[in-house]
């Protein structure tokens, strides 16, 4: 089963985090809690949230998960730890700004939208339908993936 959640405007970077593991993930910077819980209830996605008097409202009952602490690290564990989410086998296959999911990409469309040596080294790219950002295997890939595994290490 996939899930599909929707985070608080609190819970930016676990937000941020789920989808670099490919959790399908909606967030929105500045969103009320009546918006907030009418978007969750249409679309059917489970709310992540810290607020008390949000998992009050009625459309919100029985459709929520409350993420305990300020540390998004911990946050991380606890929703991977509550949800049988693999934090692995979907990784980096979401647009991380806004939640798409990245398509492959032909190399020769995209070589004056890059630099010239990444263009050079690199021979996959993927794009976000919506926001047009590329993507492409790198360090920085290799970087969150080790962030991960730190922050995941124990469980």
């Amino acid at each position: 089963m996939e899930y599909r959640f929707i985070a608080d405007d609190m819970l930016g970077k676990l937000a941020k985090w789920m989808r670099i593991m490919g959790c399908d993930v909606e967030y929105f910077r500045s969103i009320t809690d009546k918006e907030l819980a009418e978007r969750a209830y249409a679309s059917g996605r489970i709310i992540l949230t810290r607020d008390t008097l949000l998992i009050r409202r009625r459309k919100v009952k029985g459709n929520h998960f409350f993420v305990i602490g300020d540390s998004y690290k911990d946050q991380i564990r606890q929703v991977v730890k509550h949800f049988p989410i693999d934090p692995y086998s979907q990784i980096l296959t979401r647009c991380i700004l806004c939640n798409k999911p990245l398509i492959n990409i032909d190399k020769a469309s995209i070589e004056s939208k890059v630099p010239l040596y990444v263009y050079e080294s690199q021979d996959s790219f993927e794009t976000c339908p919506s926001c047009k950002r590329i993507y492409w295997d790198a360090s920085h890939k290799e970087r969150m993936i080790k962030q991960l595994e730190e922050i995941l290490m124990g469980m």
